[in-house]
């Protein structure tokens, strides 16, 4: 245990000499503007992963626990490293510079965001974008200029050399982006994930608050001229028709995007309209929400849009960044659900690879809806996490625990994935969080794999009509609550859970899997994480986590990987999933990793700073590994 407090493996066994590694950037958020988050670096290797140890450990000071400022921070980010310099922005939506060998600071940039605001996401900022302006002399001021997106709606440009802003990018270095998106309120239309640049064109989304009311703010995908701030384009995921009484907001592209620069398009996967569990007034396929949407990046024009989830009512948004792949020779994609899915897409054309087909699902008893009759499910890869939850699949310590999950579930619909929001109440497996998240999935090309981390916590939810509510409030005094406005409605939700507050269901509650891109097959699925941290109760270190964060995987046969309830970073062989060394961490670790090389060495990096909504230890440290 001495060991693994220290931020090293449990063992004694000295580590043989390593070459030297050249120096290896990692200049986008998934190191590559596909997101594949894979580095060819292999000094660490399988071999001696097991002598990893904290190198650096750099306390960034933002932190929120809710006591100071009204939200809660999560410390999502994936630092950039160019050129020997690691850009690392904060909850607070600073960056911050520092010295890439050493963790030293060599600057911040603080945008100053108003902290006591409120907002559905809290205090979040997943990442960073950079980009070279290749007019620009050698030493000219904002050569390099950094992009980040506030949680107050700004896209600022910041010098990358001095952390001073751009001044001739919008206004002072900033341009705001709360215009021309429709009514809003107070902290419920802002940016959590990082732009994008595409040729001359930054591309930026949004978050909106979930569920407030069916007129919610525009989720329009906007690109700007790199270096002016000028808008180039706007696209709305949402096709307006008045004149059939369609009234609905958002499908906003709140996490990832990914870019194709040979091909100039952007990637986007949007979310849901609004509200998200009763669309009687936005009746149809909702087209263009919850869909992977290629756009010309210099125009902003659809080039081909595939639709993974029709008429949501599940808040089974397009979680993750689509990932750009290579299979069988053809340029493609996946994209990773939070149904548990993967659809695996051409991405000249949006062409699924493997079969996908239309099934018939449960249709809704809501008066005022109407469910799409059918979803599609691809033929490959299968789920890596179950869809259905039936009164024989409780499961808990003691009898007393598992008959009280029994009830939970013989009193609800559950009739499997796209199980409509009910009356009665709605086992939604998998839950409102995946399945799959923002984590998204990391690449090995070599080999030929993906790998995916994904949560096993169904939830329960259900609609009161609104003259009730008051009374139905004592019924679910733990759920969570939503009013949406403008709907005969008010939504409730809440994880699927017992009395002592475990899953209903059988662990593992969190895995990570290898998946056979070929074949697209599930080459192996292990449990991620363990409830050393979350619960003093008598689990097995086998039960897997819930999970928030992705992997990263690396040419020395590795997958990193944070993301569980626990305060680890853990590496696993790529070609069996078994776990092969395991970090301590000062915090939760809810992010995603990322690994460099500089002075001849190579680095692996995680934000330990915790997630508020998980109730993750929270903190404030960026934490460097290497090898002796």
């Amino acid at each position: 245990m001495a060991g693994l407090l220290a931020g090293v493996a449990c063992t004694s066994r000295r580590a043989a000499p390593v070459a030297a590694a050249p120096d290896a950037d990692w200049p986008a958020y998934g190191n590559d503007a596909g997101g594949s988050r894979y580095s060819p670096l292999k000094q660490v290797d399988k071999s001696n992963v097991s002598a990893l140890r904290v190198a650096w450990t750099f306390h960034t000071g933002d932190v929120s626990d809710g006591s100071k400022w009204r939200q809660k921070s999560a410390f999502e980010a994936t630092p950039l490293v160019i050129g020997g310099t690691m850009y690392v922005p904060t909850p607070f939506n600073r960056v911050i510079a520092l010295d890439a060998t050493t963790g030293q600071q060599k600057w911040a940039y603080d945008p100053k965001i108003d902290r006591n605001a409120p907002g559905g996401d809290g205090f979040v900022c997943r990442g960073v974008a950079s980009w070279l302006d290749p007019q620009r002399a050698a030493g000219a001021v904002c050569r390099r200029r950094i992009y980040m997106a506030t949680v107050d709606a700004r896209l600022v440009a910041i010098d990358a050399e001095t952390g001073k802003a751009c001044e001739d990018f919008g206004v002072d270095g900033q341009v705001a982006l709360g215009k021309d998106v429709g009514e809003q309120r107070r902290g419920e239309y802002h940016i959590t994930s990082p732009p994008v640049v595409v040729g001359d064109r930054v591309v930026v989304g949004s978050a909106i608050d979930d569920n407030g009311r069916v007129d919610m703010p525009r989720g329009v995908v906007r690109g700007f001229d790199v270096r002016t701030g000028k808008l180039a384009w706007s696209w709305d995921p949402i096709v307006s028709r008045p004149a059939e009484g369609i009234r609905t907001g958002a499908g906003n592209a709140w996490s990832i995007l990914s870019v194709d620069q040979e091909r100039g398009l952007v990637y986007v996967p949007t979310g849901s309209a609004s509200p998200d569990y009763f669309g009687g007034d936005r009746l149809g396929d909702d087209h263009y929400a919850d869909s992977i949407v290629a756009l010309r990046g210099e125009t902003g024009e659809v080039v081909w849009s595939f639709q993974p989830v029709h008429h949501d009512l599940w808040d089974y948004d397009v979680p993750s960044q689509p990932t750009l792949v290579t299979a069988g020779g053809t340029p493609a994609l996946v994209s990773a659900e939070k149904t548990g899915m993967l659809f695996v897409l051409n991405r000249e054309t949006g062409a699924p690879l493997f079969p996908v087909v239309e099934r018939p699902v449960p249709q809704t008893d809501v008066a005022g809806e109407q469910s799409w009759p059918t979803q599609p499910f691809p033929s490959a890869p299968p789920p890596v996490v179950p869809q259905r939850v039936r009164p024989e699949d409780a499961w808990g310590l003691t009898s007393w625990d598992r008959n009280g999950c029994r009830e939970q579930i013989e009193s609800a619909r559950s009739e499997g994935v796209f199980t409509p929001p009910s009356l009665r109440g709605t086992i939604e497996s998998p839950g409102i969080a995946g399945g799959v998240n923002w984590g998204s999935v990391s690449v090995d090309p070599e080999r030929q794999m993906v790998f995916v981390n994904a949560t096993n916590l169904p939830f329960l939810m259900g609609l009161v009509p609104r003259a009730q509510a008051e009374a139905a409030h004592k019924l679910h005094p733990k759920a969570e609550w939503a009013p949406m406005e403008g709907t005969p409605y008010v939504m409730w939700r809440q994880p699927l859970v017992s009395k002592i507050g475990l899953p209903c269901v059988a662990p593992p509650w969190g895995v990570l899997a290898g998946i056979d891109l070929k074949k697209g097959t599930i080459r192996w699925r292990v449990p991620l994480g363990a409830p050393y941290d979350m619960t003093p109760l008598p689990l097995t270190v086998h039960s897997g986590m819930p999970n928030m964060g992705g992997s990263m995987a690396t040419a020395g046969g590795l997958v990193f990987i944070g993301a569980a309830m626990d305060n680890y970073l853990r590496a696993f062989d790529a070609d069996t999933g078994r776990e092969l060394w395991r970090g301590r961490l000062p915090a939760g670790g809810q992010a995603t990793p990322m690994t460099y090389a500089a002075g001849g060495k190579q680095y692996v990096v995680i934000a330990a700073g915790g997630h508020g909504k998980m109730g993750t230890k929270l903190g404030d440290a960026v934490v460097a590994f290497a090898l002796p």
